[in-house]
């Protein structure tokens, strides 16, 4: 029975994977000793950069915060059932933590399963709240600012002028959580990010970098007040953007919006149908769509002008010049199929109706503005709570984009006050779908003199939670016939989740009493943690799911849990003597044989509750001759 090393209370280590990764494709590379650097630049035939100019970002901090996405936490989430709703039914999740250790948490087990992450970080005004750049230890960091650990003076600071990497500071905490967000996101998933004037370019530019330039969708704009600054200096900001990458090419296109049928007002013998003129300059130029059509002795041009296709041809264009929209080839086609129209000397195709009428999205959205915003957020609590939240109809119809997405994870990691929960829970009231959320918020203490301290709010997560139950609530209410008719139960509870360090011990002996140290160190777990704590970071190492159901059976005499119908045995039972070795084992194996699940099985035992190590190789050696063959203490 192996113990639980170091590397097993550490979350997912992505350089190890990808040395693996390379090792794969470059065996040749790799002695010994690790990478032959030499070997590799030959067989990739000497296509390496040279020197120091290179285009991209770069900034004080870059090679910092690429390290910091690379280095594992050692940290757990501990489960918090009273701050949760619905506990044992919800496929919702809520984090309370520093975002960045939370994702190096549950890499294991949502890589590559996340729909959409949208996000709406902090903007860099030089006055918002912004996370330490302290990073050489993000879990010191966040538990001396929770006042978990003696804090020294530690505290999160705004990010003022004075500072003097004010853009720098900023590009170094968004860096590594954008490069961790991508390994959440499925091949044909999405990213949104708020963000507005003062770091789009750079947030531009460092997404180009992570996600790919070819992945850039839209830098979507978001009319958000009506209002005009009337001490503005010189154009009153009334807007926000939000940038949108695909995770890969799977994605090919966007759901399409409902069309007007009554555009489709001409008709013949195929059905309904309007016409477009087949020419435009409104696409980039290509000069294999700017043909000549010859249609009954008559010449037709893009554009109309013969003078100007021939200056065209000459290569007198601009980048939108005049061009057909269809190649000559589609163009035969759709003559001899009846679906081109020549009229008062253009020429036009049909474009017919397909029984759906859906058009495109545009990337300029008025929706809901943040005075409305405000004032719905405002009227949910009672009174003035958070301020400048993001509208849940933003988000809502963000998520609309995705096909398919009835069924789609959502993650956000800096949750605020939680509008992407809302908006999720607000897109399955309306259509009965099952989508899910996973929020994760930083517990951001709140001044004592806002109103949200005044009514009880300690910090940003709690208040987050409470939006979250009040918006369930509304939702209830506004949308009782709608989920009265859902196949599936409307989800509005969630699992609550905070932050804190291992409920493993690290081996941290005294050199100058080593006895005393292995006495300290015979018991593996910290003193105080639950039966509980210990399961949930087992299924955090084994890279399950946090809402995956845990059942209990007394075998023996002990508790045995059973977590996501199988995958995991865990008996943390402090004291299993000799004689109760074989039924427990037994009875473990017999629910394994009910349960038959899908993937190997592990079973998990505390070291100290056997008396010796011949009682730990008894139970091993019993589950293994019945097929079990992962038997680990802790």
């Amino acid at each position: 029975m192996d113990a639980l090393k170091k590397e097993d209370g550490e979350s997912l280590n992505i350089i190890d994977e990808n040395i693996e990764a390379l090792k794969a494709i470059f065996p040749d590379a790799f002695t010994e000793d690790g990478v032959d650097f030499e070997a590799l630049r030959q067989l990739l035939g000497d296509q390496i950069a040279e020197g120091d100019e290179k285009f991209g970002l770069t900034w004080f901090g870059k090679k910092k915060a690429r390290q910091i996405a690379l280095t594992p936490s050692t940290g757990t989430l501990r489960p918090a059932r009273d701050e949760s709703v619905d506990w044992s039914a919800t496929q919702n999740l809520f984090i309370e933590g520093d975002n960045l250790e939370v994702l190096k948490l549950l890499q294991r087990g949502y890589a590559g399963k996340v729909s959409m992450i949208y996000i709406d970080p902090p903007y860099n005004t030089g006055r918002e709240f912004i996370y330490p750049d302290k990073f050489q230890d993000n879990l010191e960091t966040y538990l001396r600012y929770t006042c978990q650990i003696d804090n020294e003076g530690m505290k999160f600071s705004s990010n003022t002028e004075a500072g003097g990497r004010k853009h720098s500071n900023w590009l170094t905490m968004m860096y590594p959580r954008l490069k961790l967000a991508k390994t959440f996101l499925k091949n044909d998933g999405v990213i949104f990010v708020s963000i507005d004037d003062n770091e789009i370019s750079n947030l531009r530019a460092i997404m180009d970098d992570i996600f790919g330039e070819e992945n850039f969708i839209s830098q979507i704009i978001w009319k958000k007040t009506e209002n005009i600054k009337m001490d503005s200096r010189f154009l009153s900001q009334n807007k926000d953007y939000v940038l949108c990458y695909r995770a890969s090419a799977d994605l090919t296109e966007f759901a399409k919006e409902q069309s007007d049928i009554s555009r489709f007002n001409l008709e013949d013998d195929r059905g309904k149908y309007y016409l477009r003129k087949l020419d435009s300059k409104s696409s980039a130029y290509r000069k294999t769509l700017d043909y000549v059509i010859e249609h009954e002795g008559v010449s037709y041009y893009a554009g109309g002008s013969f003078e100007d296709w021939q200056g065209r041809q000459r290569g007198e264009v601009g980048g939108f010049a005049p061009r057909w929209l269809w190649s000559e080839e589609k163009y035969k086609q759709g003559l001899a199929e009846g679906d081109i129209v020549f009229k008062n000397g253009n020429v036009y195709n049909k474009v017919r109706y397909d029984g759906v009428a859906k058009k495109p999205h545009v990337d300029m959205q008025t929706l809901v503005s943040g005075q409305t915003a405000q004032k719905e957020l405002d009227q949910l609590f009672g009174k003035r709570m958070f301020d400048h939240p993001k509208p849940p109809q933003l988000i809502e119809w963000l998520l609309s984009l995705l096909p398919d997405n009835e069924d789609a994870t959502v993650l956000d990691f800096f949750a605020g006050s939680s509008t992407s929960a809302h908006a999720v829970m607000q897109a399955n009231a309306k259509d009965g779908g099952t989508r899910r959320f996973i929020m994760i918020q930083l517990p951001e203490a709140i001044d004592e003199g806002h109103d949200a301290s005044r009514a009880g709010m300690r910090d940003i997560a709690q208040l987050s939670r409470k939006r979250i139950v009040l918006a369930a609530e509304k939702l209830r209410e506004d949308y009782a016939e709608e989920i009265a008719k859902r196949e599936f139960p409307f989800d509005t509870g969630f699992k609550s989740f905070k932050l804190d360090q291992s409920n493993i011990r690290a081996w941290n002996p005294d050199a100058s009493d080593l006895e005393q140290s292995l006495l300290d160190h015979a018991e593996h777990l910290v003193e105080g943690r639950s039966e509980q704590d210990v399961l949930y970071e087992l299924l955090l190492k084994r890279g399950v799911d946090l809402t995956v159901p845990i059942e209990e059976k007394e075998i023996a005499g002990k508790a045995v849990y059973s977590i996501g119908f199988g995958v995991l045995f865990a008996c943390l039972d402090d004291d299993i003597k000799k004689d109760e070795i074989e039924p427990l084992a037994q009875g473990i194996v017999a629910w394994h044989k009910e349960l038959e699940p899908a993937s190997d099985t592990q079973v998990v035992f505390r070291d100290s509750a056997f008396a010796d190590d011949i009682a730990k190789t008894n139970m091993t050696a019993i589950l293994e001759q019945n097929g079990i063959a992962h038997v680990r203490s802790l």
